[in-house]
């Protein structure tokens, strides 16, 4: 993490490099690139969990259908344990 010296020292590096006048166009596109970092970061998050969605819904779609033909299964075994009684 970067504590207060350490901006210090670089807002002072920035300055005696590019001088006082460029300092907002810096910021401004600092700024931008941040935001567009930001945004695709956020595109990739929804992209993921859009993916993990899918395969999740796959995923409990085979599960049911593995429950409930053990579960027809057992009805079966029952039905035959009932009649053989």
């Amino acid at each position: 993490m970067i504590g207060g010296g350490e901006i210090l020292l670089i807002l002072f590096v920035v300055l005696m490099l590019f001088g006082a006048n460029s300092i907002p166009d810096i910021a401004k596109t600092l700024g931008k690139t941040v935001r567009e970092f930001n945004k695709a970061t956020e595109e990739i998050k929804k992209e993921f969990n859009d993916a993990t969605s899918d395969i999740r819904n796959d995923i409990n779609d085979v599960t049911n259908t593995v429950k409930d033909e053990a579960r027809k299964v057992k009805d079966e075994a029952d039905s035959f344990n009932d009649s053989t009684k």
